[in-house]
């Protein structure tokens, strides 16, 4: 599930006469949300919007906004967010990859890069959203890459980290937050679904005892 709005703002150009290319380019922004226009790649140098997606073999030389190719299409959908977040982003915001998760019966999550919530999904099992989350971990390339998850639910909170440190080789910053300190914000979210997500946005934003997960092949 997606409540994608951080790239609402943002005019991307679809430039390309490949029917097959055009098709896939289009129904990953509309998964995103995110509104497009249609261009011949002819129009790639005069267009005024903020990236361009097009094939490698239609694109120009020179162009004044950036330009994603179809190899990001293999990208999960949030990882292919990311990645605009970064290519538009002007500086000013941390290199962050941060990510909030309520664990229980059904785990909330929330994704933030740059500053900017990339993703509010709602997931079933542990292990769906190890794999999810793990994909995120490998696909953007954040400085800092932490995870924050409330402590309400421990048996839950010591799967899901215990799968993401086979899932994802490399490290990253745990950090486990007191649940109790966000239930006041979400009483007014009646859908459980609802309140699960955005407990786990509170949670993004709590801190608690941190420490670094180091990936089982430098640990042993």
């Amino acid at each position: 599930m997606y409540s994608i709005s951080a790239l609402e703002h943002c005019r991307i150009g679809v430039a390309t006469t490949y029917g097959k290319s055009y098709f896939q380019f289009v129904k990953t922004l509309k998964i995103l949300n995110v509104k497009y226009d249609s261009l011949l790649p002819d129009e790639i140098e005069s267009y005024s919007g903020n990236l361009i997606f097009t094939t490698a073999e239609e694109s120009p030389k020179f162009a004044n906004q950036p330009i994603l190719y179809e190899e990001i299409l293999k990208e999960d959908p949030t990882v292919i967010q990311g990645i605009i977040i970064e290519m538009l982003d002007s500086g000013l915001n941390d290199n962050e990859l941060l990510i909030g998760i309520d664990p229980g019966q059904r785990i909330g999550l929330s994704v933030l890069y740059f500053g900017k919530e990339i993703e509010r999904g709602l997931y079933n099992s542990p292990e769906d959203l190890a794999n999810h989350v793990a994909k995120i971990l490998g696909g953007l390339k954040a400085e800092r890459k932490i995870i924050k998850i409330g402590n309400g639910n421990m048996q839950v909170t010591k799967q899901i980290t215990t799968l993401l440190n086979l899932r994802f080789c490399s490290h990253f910053e745990l950090e486990l937050v007191d649940e109790r300190k966000t239930t006041k914000k979400i009483k007014n979210y009646n859908k459980r679904g609802e309140r699960d997500m955005m407990s786990a946005k509170f949670i993004t934003q709590r801190e608690g005892y941190r420490r670094f997960v180091l990936p089982l092949s430098r640990t042993g």
